[in-house]
């Protein structure tokens, strides 16, 4: 990455709304059935390949803004509510911050303005796809009760979809602007677009997308700015893990560059930290937040996100270590942690400096069930770690002559 990565981004913004679709817990697949109803009715519109892409992947990122489980619930239990710009104007921050993304940052910003309340001033084109976003989202809150459970099992949607249309056709003007009614209704009066929203489908469509996507050339930089783009989210999922992944990664990439790592391996190593804690969007916020030991079934929802991470980041960056050393913070040297079992002489270097990075800068931290440790009890810690052989000695020992850099970087 000190030179130029392959990367394609349709994969990139794929695997990040497979994260983002995690938060709703229960309900999943929100992002992706967004993303290829807007594409749908854009291509009723006749708007042009370029554009129907873009709404596609707007469709992917446009709740980029939503890490909490209790706020992805108010957004998918009404067609508004009054909270919804608060993740709008997070998205923007986010993808503004983000190189590649930036583009879809104005998108995001208006996605859940009512057609009649978008600022005159506001170009016609970010108008067109900010209220195309927020059609198909809404449709998909309609949509919801009759292609889950039991209503799916029955084919529920193919009775109550002419419903959804009218539904929808009563806030033209309002909503919605008048042409993305009429054009999402002449879409949707096919039972193929209904159908189409099943995961045995979309799956396959929008993987499909992507190899007619051509890949984007990205420098360390700009791959950087989309780790940092992922870390947003998942350290906004509480105020309690607020800037953990980036302080991790400051950390990781510090002490790697201590025990001679240098260049593109720098660069993977701080990417990997960024990333490493992407599979937590999947745990409920009351987990993330519980002041209390957790239960056994808790325990089971918290220790998944290691393999969460490493499955994710594996679509993205399939030709190098990061999702392997992201996946493997939780092991240990004697092969008894998560979510791999990995014994200490297959874990890479990198891998054991990213662990090491994790536990100092969490235990720096404040967190629901303790307060913030000082850097000589943290320290202690790890060196109990290494007596118990499971954290590497010479990284810990790398750390305890940086003590005072370090836990600036863990608390800054």
């Amino acid at each position: 990455m000190t030179g130029l990565t392959r990367l394609n981004l349709h994969h990139a913004i794929m695997a990040l709304t497979e994260a983002l679709d995690f938060v709703g817990v229960d309900e999943v697949h929100h992002g992706k059935r967004v993303a290829l109803m807007a594409e749908s009715i854009a291509r009723e519109l006749g708007w042009s390949e370029r554009e129907c892409t873009f709404v596609l992947q707007a469709g992917m990122l446009h709740d980029c803004g939503v890490s909490q489980t209790r706020e992805h619930k108010h957004l998918t239990d009404s067609l508004e509510w009054d909270g919804a710009i608060e993740h709008c104007l997070r998205g923007e921050r986010y993808l503004s911050d983000c190189g590649p993304l930036h583009g879809f940052a104005a998108a995001i910003r208006w996605h859940h303005t009512r057609w009649e309340h978008l600022p005159p001033e506001l170009d016609e084109r970010t108008r067109k796809f900010a209220n195309l976003i927020f059609l198909a989202d809404r449709v998909d809150v309609l949509q919801c009760p009759h292609i889950t459970g039991e209503a799916e099992r029955r084919g529920e949607i193919l009775w109550e979809y002419p419903a959804i249309i009218e539904r929808v056709r009563s806030l033209g003007g309002s909503l919605f602007a008048p042409e993305l009614v009429e054009a999402f209704a002449a879409a949707a009066s096919a039972e193929a677009f209904w159908l189409a929203q099943d995961p045995r489908y979309f799956l396959e469509d929008l993987s499909g997308r992507a190899t007619a996507v051509p890949g984007v050339t990205l420098n360390a930089p700009e791959v950087l700015s989309m780790a940092r783009l992922f870390s947003h989210v998942v350290d906004a999922k509480s105020a309690y893990t607020q800037d953990h992944s980036l302080r991790v990664s400051r950390i990781a990439r510090y002490l790697a560059e201590k025990a001679g790592c240098t260049g593109e391996t720098l660069d993977l190593v701080e990417t990997a930290g960024l990333l490493h804690d992407l599979g937590k969007l999947r745990v409920p916020d009351e987990i993330i937040e519980k002041p209390a030991p957790l239960t056994k079934e808790e325990r089971a929802l918290v220790t998944r996100h290691a393999y969460d991470t490493f499955r994710i980041l594996n679509r993205v960056f399939a030709d190098c270590p990061i999702p392997y050393w992201a996946g493997s913070h939780h092991e240990n040297l004697l092969g008894t942690g998560y979510p791999f079992h990995r014994p200490g002489k297959s874990l890479d270097l990198e891998a054991r400096v990213i662990s090491v990075a994790d536990i100092f800068q969490a235990l720096s931290q404040e967190r629901p069930y303790r307060g913030q440790w000082s850097k000589d009890r943290v320290y202690s810690h790890l060196q109990s770690l290494v007596a118990q052989e499971k954290v590497d000695a010479h990284v810990v020992a790398l750390l305890g002559d940086e003590l005072d850099a370090c836990y600036a970087l863990a608390t800054a």
